[in-house]
């Protein structure tokens, strides 16, 4: 099943190092089949307030996606981000096609 990293950023300072990792990121993702969903990108408020940007990346399971994450590429840029940025990182299970919202209350 489908798996997601994202990230909810927000005081980011755009600088160097954040333009380096930006630069590093991709090449630590390929191994593990990772690949931008979501990557910041315009958006329209619908309720509440939204004061950060998402990114969404998404992997072919959950194996893969921890595994990127604790790489030793990854943590090597890591620092790059979590230096100039604050924000919430979480993997999340995706779910199929057929997936309805009651499925939860199983």
């Amino acid at each position: 099943m489908t798996a997601y990293a994202a990230a909810l950023l927000h005081n980011v300072k755009m600088g160097a190092d954040i333009v380096e990792y930006l630069r590093k990121i991709d090449e630590t993702l390929a191994p593990f089949g990772g690949h931008y969903i979501i990557h910041g990108g315009e958006k329209t408020v619908l309720e509440g307030e939204w004061p950060a940007d998402l990114i969404v990346i998404g992997f072919p399971d959950m194996e893969r996606a921890r595994a990127w994450y604790a790489s030793p590429a990854y943590r090597q840029i890591m620092h790059l981000r979590t230096d100039n940025s604050e924000g919430s990182v979480v993997l999340l299970d995706g779910v199929d096609e057929n997936h309805k919202a009651t499925d939860i209350l199983a």
